[in-house]
This record gives C-alpha cells, structure tokens and sequence, in this order.
C-alpha cells in the first residue's frame, strides 16, 4: 500500500526533510495527502492580469509581462537583490527579487515573456512587486497556475516544496485509491470519488469544486468518528454480558421514601431509563447530563439500592475528596437506615480506617462505597462489584475509568454522571459511545438565581450588599479571578483577594479561604466550618464549583467575571439558591469592553445551562470548551464540530445505519484500518 511508504519515497526529500515534514505530523505519503491546506487559504491564479489591472492593495496578483529592464544589486548590508521592469501594453512594473530568485535572473533575457506573481503596491514611477517569484513563460505551460493551496509550514519548509510533494503523491493516488465511504453514502449525498476530493481540495480546479472536496472531507471525518464510537459502544455490550438485575423490591422503595421528596418528571424519565439498562441483559454504559440542581445524585441513590438489593456492590467515584465527602453524607441519610452498609475511601483516611474498609469491601460487608482516586488502587479488591457510577467524568482519563469498571468480574453497569452541560454536537462526539439521558429544572421548592452584572466602579455596592445578607442571617462565596490554570497561582490569587477583603469590605466578618493548594484536612476544616456557619463568606478558587451543598448561602460574587466561560460560571452559579430564600449571583468585571460586557449579560438573562454552552461553544471554541484529549479522541483535521453541527448529525444518522448492517459495518472497520488515512480511525475502532 503506497500510502503507508514513508514521505522519503517522494523525490526531493531526503532524510533532513523528512524530520522537517515529521514536525507536521507527515511521515507517510498518506499522512501528506490529508496534511489538507490551511482553511481558506487559498491563492487564486486562475485569472491573469494585465499591468493595468493590478491593484495597488498588497494582494498577491498574478500577471504576466516581457521582460524590459535587468538589473543584478547589492543593498547596503551586501545583500544581493535584483529588480526586473515587466511590461504590456497597458503600463509596467518593478519587480523585486531575493534569496534564490536572484540566482535565476542570470537565465532571462530582455524581451522574454514571463509569469509574476507577488504583492502589487504603487512606487513612485510604476507598480512595485515585493514577495515575489518569476518564471519564464514556456510554450506547452498553462498560461495560470489555478489556484493554488497554502500549507502549515515548519522549519524550512516552503510552500512550493510541499507543493511539489502533495503533486507526487496525487500522481500516485490517482493510479490506485481505494473509496473508504459505503457506496449508498457516495450516491446519497452525491460526494466526489475520494481521488477526484482530494485532487480539488490541494489543487482545486474551481471554487465549486473546492467547496465539493471540502464537504465530503468534513463528511468523512465525522462520519468515521461517530461509526468508531458506536463499533466501541457495541463492542463493549456484545463482548460482555450484562448482570441482569430484579424489578425493585423492598428496599429499593424504602431507599426511594427515604429521599423525602418526589422525583420531578425529568428525573422519572432519566429513572426509568436507568432502570431499564439495569434489567436488561448488556451492561448499561449510560451518561445522565443533568443541569445544576437537577437531582443527579437521587438517580446514582436510587441506582446503588437496586444494586444492593439484587445482593452486588457498587461505588462511586469523585475528582474531589470535598465531593466524595458530600457524596458519603447523601448515602448515611437515605442509604444507611434501609439497612445498606456505606464506607468513604479517601487518601485522608486513617491506616486502621483504610485497613477496615478495604477489608469490608473484600468480604462483602460493605454494600456502597464512594471515594476518590483511592478507589482505584490496586489494594481496592470488591467481593462482586456490579454498579460503577463515575461523578463529573470528564475530570477523570479513560484509563483511570477503566481500570475502575475492571475490578469487576463481570462487566459491571456503568453509570456517568455530569452537571457539566454540554451542547448536543459536543457530546455526539465526546460521548458518541454512551446512552445519554437529559435532565432539565430545579427541584421542587427552589427559586431562580437572579443574576446581576457590574463593572468596577460598583463593587462598594456590592460588597455592602454581602453584608446585608450576613446580617440577614445567610452566607454569600466571592470566587476570584482564574488568571492561569496553575494551582500556583490561584492560591496565591486567592490569599491576595482574601487578604484584600478581610482588610477592607469584609473587616470583622468571619471568612474562610479555599484553593486547591490546601491540605486535604485543612479543606476538609474550611468546607466544615462554612457548612456549619462559624464562617460567614467563603473566599475561593474554582475548587468549589463542584460539590457544596450549602443551602443558607444566598449570595455568590464572581470576580474578574471575565476571565471565566459562561458554563463555567453557571456552575459557579449552582452554589447558590440551594435553600427556599432567594438567592443571587454578581458578576464583577473590570472590563469596557462591549463585546466582554454583552457576554456576561447572556448570564443575566438566561438560566439554562446547555443553552449557555451552547453560547460558550460558540464564543470559545471546542479546544477551550473542556480539554477534549481527555477522552482518547483525536484531532479533527477538517471538520469543526460547531460550524459543521448539522454536518455532524447527517454523519451519525449515517454512521447509525451503515454499524446496524453487518456487511457495511464490515467494509467501514476494513476502511479504517487498510485505507489512506493515518490510523487515527483505527485506534478509535480499536479503543
């Protein structure tokens, strides 16, 4: 297969070269051949222009002249240049020449027919032409050179370098390239053959053509993403039987009663749909994306009873000991009295704690049990582990989930839980291989956060108004600015702030300090002295977007407001009108700017969190959106799932169908492991 010899193959590259395109990530012909170029970076030469037609805005231009004038120059600094006067019959023009461009001069002759392109400006006699390189015109060449692609480059790397080498490999693909989309999807979507697409998207032969090229690419990028993910969802059920659990009994309704209120109809759905995978006969591997304050941990209660109740353990995994510990109080209040055995494994825990739980685990004897990465150590044996439930699952690696759902002997139910909302083309591709549930509302009995947006010149007014729900008896949080993702810095931003604060607005108020630099037990002591009430304003980083429940806190002060994304800080926001009083968020920006105070006015008028990342999404990107090579997945090269979103369900809607037809399905997996690209597929199918 041509496509997997290395780029040295190609003449003109040897061995330096090939480390320079190894920069780019091309080491084989087929890596080059989807090294596609940079998104509308194109260089239209389809049109030659006469002199007259140039225009003087520095564009690139092409035109074509005779030769009147050669002159051969040294600059001030010895530096050889040469300028060339190209004329027609409508005006002339100065072109100047550098670096290896002057060593060709020596081969023109006055009176010859040459081709120019470069950046046209007006000197002070003729058109000057600077950034440029000359050809002369031969009898059997094309008049233009069509339009031609601009590359990502490295080191000393040229354009024309690659050029020539995406040339050669074209004349190869063009004597034999297998089509690696099903056949019924080419005649559907009336998709250019995979050699005529590639043809058109380094050198395309119109714009139309260009255009054609690109939707297939952006087509089969996604459309090999999503059939991966759902061979991998597949793969995992078919390949491991599911333990098939009893409809609830006893004790599954006692835990229900002992939640002490009614599940909201998002929270029935999400139940029932839980529910079901645990009766069925695969392993369920379902996501449950709730908003902040949806009722996500009443589901993992309700589905670690039924566990028990089928006589298996369960446990569940938090990114933070604080979370964990909230976690454990939840499963003592509505576990506990219906007789089921809880523990909290920590890496604070005591010698004799961690003995006895890892003993309680083993024998069986402990039924529940929810922790942090201790959960995953090697020491952590479970007697018959049968519900694994993962909490704000995006801050956990793909390894350190697995190697969870392995201490099961069977393969265990997952359930994932996030508060995180994600917009539905986010998660088609960073879930695509989960059932997913929604769950939308507040719970009975709370009231809207109503937010507000300030600028500097506001914050004694707000302050003021902290210490008036101080004084009314509530708590507030003021979380600072995220000037880096170090914890470094946080900490040090947040001890400034606290400093600040404790000095000025908040002299004599009681308030604690939280940031991510902190001990487990001092933590452990801030979080408890602010549930509990001795501290009256907690002043933190982002450690505390998740996993504080704290219903007398009514205020929240989000400052820097700027430096924070909308989902971010609408999970900030979930701190707060967790109690029947109504509760508020400040957003403090010292910004003027109009685009940053329009986005942080999207915050005052909406409270829906997915339609939040939504904006988010649109605002900042997927890369910043949460960090997507956390979940195993690859790069895109030309596909962006917010600009293709509606590209991104045909794909799947595709995908669907051709992983439901045993022969399809065949020919995608053989497509993505034999055909040009460069493995990224492959590793997918094979996760």
């Amino acid at each position: 297969m041509w496509w997997q010899e290395p780029i040295t193959k190609l003449k003109g590259i040897g061995p330096k070269k090939a480390l320079e395109f190894e920069n780019l990530n091309v080491q084989t012909i087929g890596d080059l051949l989807n090294h596609f170029p940079r998104q509308g970076c194109y260089l239209d030469y389809s049109h030659v222009k006469t002199i007259k037609e140039l225009t003087t805005d520095g564009e690139m231009q092409l035109f074509k002249g005779r030769i009147v004038r050669l002159n051969q120059r040294r600059s001030a600094r010895n530096m050889k240049y040469a300028t060339v006067t190209v004329g027609d019959d409508t005006g002339f023009a100065e072109v100047m020449l550098f670096g290896p461009q002057v060593y060709g001069v020596r081969f023109l002759k006055n009176g010859e027919e040459v081709l120019v392109i470069g950046k046209v400006t007006q000197g002070r006699t003729a058109k000057s032409v600077t950034n440029a390189s000359l050809s002369a015109v031969k009898e059997e060449q094309q008049a233009a050179p069509g339009i031609l692609p601009t590359y990502a480059l490295t080191g000393g790397l040229s354009q024309n370098q690659v050029r020539s080498a995406v040339k050669q490999a074209l004349a190869l693909a063009k004597k034999e390239l297998p089509e690696c989309l099903p056949a019924p999807i080419m005649v559907k979507y009336h998709f250019l053959g995979r050699y005529e697409a590639l043809r058109n998207i380094h050198f395309p032969s119109s714009p139309k053509l260009l255009d054609e090229a690109t939707r297939r690419f952006v087509f089969e990028e996604l459309f090999f993403l999503q059939c991966g993910l759902l061979h991998h969802r597949t793969k995992i059920k078919q390949e491991n039987s599911g333990i098939k659990m009893s409809p609830n009994g006893k004790l599954w309704l006692q835990v229900k009663h002992n939640l002490g209120f009614e599940l909201t109809a998002s929270q029935k759905k999400a139940w029932q749909e839980i529910d079901d995978d645990m009766q069925g006969t695969e392993p369920m591997n379902r996501l449950v994306q709730g908003d902040v304050g949806s009722g996500k941990t009443a589901l993992a209660l309700l589905a670690m009873a039924k566990a028990v109740e089928n006589g298996y353990q369960t446990c569940l995994m938090a990114p933070t000991e604080i979370l964990a510990e909230q976690h454990y109080k939840e499963m003592q209040k509505v576990l506990e009295p219906a007789g089921i055995h809880t523990a909290l494994l920590t890496g604070s825990l005591s010698t004799k704690q961690r003995r006895e739980v890892l003993e309680g685990l083993a024998d069986g004897s402990i039924q529940a049990v929810v922790g942090t990465y201790a959960l995953i150590q090697d020491a952590v044996v479970f007697q018959s582990l049968a519900l694994v439930i993962t909490d704000e699952q995006h801050r956990f690696g793909v390894a350190q989930r697995a190697k969870l759902q392995d201490k099961s002997t069977a393969a265990p139910h997952v359930l994932i839980m996030t508060a995180t909302p994600i917009p539905r083309t986010l998660a088609l591709t960073v879930y695509g291989d989960l059932d997913v549930s929604l769950m939308k509302g507040l719970p009975p009995g709370r009231k809207p956060v109503q937010t507000l947006c300030y600028t500097e010149d506001m914050r004694p007014g707000v302050y003021k108004g902290l210490i008036h729900q101080i004084q009314q008896g509530h708590q507030g949080y003021v979380v600072c600015p995220l000037i880096e993702e170090s914890e470094g810095v946080d900490a040090k931003a947040a001890s400034e702030l606290y400093d600040e604060l404790t000095q000025t607005y908040l002299k004599g108020i009681p308030c604690g300090l939280l940031h991510g630099r902190l001990k487990a037990e001092e933590k452990d002591q801030v979080m408890e002295d602010f549930v509990k009430g001795k501290t009256k304003v907690l002043i933190t980083t982002t450690v505390v977007e998740v996993g504080v429940n704290v219903p007398n806190a009514t205020l929240m002060i989000i400052e820097g407001a700027d430096r924070f994304g909308l989902a971010q800080m609408h999970q900030l926001r979930g701190r707060v009108g967790r109690g029947s009083a109504q509760s508020y968020c400040v957003l403090l920006t010292a910004s003027q700017n109009p685009v940053t105070l329009e986005r942080l006015q999207i915050m005052r008028t909406c409270s829906d969190g997915f339609l939040l990342a939504e904006k988010d999404l649109e605002l900042r990107g997927a890369g910043q959106f949460f960090g997507l090579r956390q979940h195993g997945l690859s790069d895109l090269y030309i596909a962006d799932i917010l600009r293709d979103a509606d590209t991104l369900v045909e794909a799947r809607k595709a995908a669907l169908w051709a992983m439901h037809d045993p022969e399809t399905a065949a020919f995608v997996e053989n497509a993505a492991a034999t055909t040009q690209f460069d493995g990224r597929f492959d590793r997918i199918f094979n996760a």
